[in-house]
């Protein structure tokens, strides 16, 4: 037999070779960030437990911890939708950090900083009244973030019924982190310094029953999911993000102060314009993804 009847295969090159191990890696990329999201969490449940009307630092710590959650909770799913990279697992570990860290921590801090911190010197029944009451606001928030999450887990995301508002630009009702960063975002801006005087803490009582609305409402909040990193970005939105990261960086308690009730009226802008507007087109569809995707 000649040499020349041998079939020759060409040799496999090293970069040909599918990248098992890489692929696997990026896999627990995005759930590293949502392991930091519960540890920002525990941080600041443990901070709240440290809290005392004497040292304020205690709750100012538990309310930054949970503002970098809110940026961990943001980057697992972005880079789990870059990398191609989503699992079931990491939705599931990701809906259930949020229980924790958006949940748990922000109720608990609005309790704490609320009620329980209420100097003794007022009416002792109305101080008693205060707390039960917001204890049981603050449960309500609780409730109304978990059934959020349970709601759009189970929901098949239909597409929008009008082509004009495209479905992933918008979310229906307040997403859960938003509305504990609207928490920390007014413990942050006070320098965690507990409230004192009881109309504040009425007034405090009707936001965290707000908040708790909001987010299991139908109304729409813009998602920020229409924002696409791999296409070149106009100058001028450089130049917005340099800003905001340095107006962050510098005057952190206003700034985040600012975009946390900012957001938050967005919502009942977007719905009263609706309300007002004449009613041509249906309401915004009840679309929406799950927290995240990672």
């Amino acid at each position: 037999m000649n040499d020349d009847s041998k079939i020759v295969t060409p040799k496999r090159r090293k970069e040909d070779k599918p990248p098992r191990k890489q692929r696997k890696g990026m896999y627990i990329l995005p759930s590293l960030f949502t392991v930091g999201n519960i540890a920002a969490g525990y941080y600041a449940i443990l901070q709240i437990l440290h809290a005392s009307v004497a040292d304020a630092t205690h709750l100012d710590n538990a309310a930054i911890a949970i503002g970098f959650a809110v940026l961990f909770d943001g980057l697992d799913g972005r880079i789990a939708r870059l990398t191609n990279t989503s699992s079931d697992f990491g939705r599931e570990l990701d809906s259930l950090a949020d229980v924790i860290t958006f949940g748990v921590a922000p109720a608990l801090l609005a309790w704490m900083w609320g009620f329980h911190l209420l100097p003794p010197g007022i009416n002792p029944e109305m101080h008693t009244r205060l707390i039960q009451f917001g204890a049981t606001a603050s449960f309500l928030f609780l409730i109304a973030g978990t059934s959020r999450l349970a709601r759009f887990n189970i929901q098949s995301n239909p597409q929008p019924s009008n082509p004009g508002r495209p479905g992933k630009k918008y979310f229906v009702g307040m997403p859960i982190p938003a509305g504990a960063g609207v928490i920390a975002a007014v413990v942050h801006f006070s320098g965690g310094e507990a409230v004192a005087q009881p109309w504040i803490a009425i007034t405090w009582i009707l936001m965290i029953v707000a908040l708790g609305y909001l987010m299991v409402s139908t109304w729409r909040f813009y998602s920020f999911k229409d924002i696409d990193f791999h296409n070149r970005q106009p100058f001028r939105l450089i130049i917005l993000l340099a800003a905001l990261f340095a107006g962050i960086w510098y005057f952190s308690r206003q700034v985040l102060f600012g975009i946390a009730l900012l957001y938050m009226v967005s919502g009942v802008f977007w719905r009263l314009q609706w309300l007002i507007r004449p009613r041509q087109t249906p309401p915004p569809p009840p679309y929406t993804e799950a927290s995240q995707t990672s």
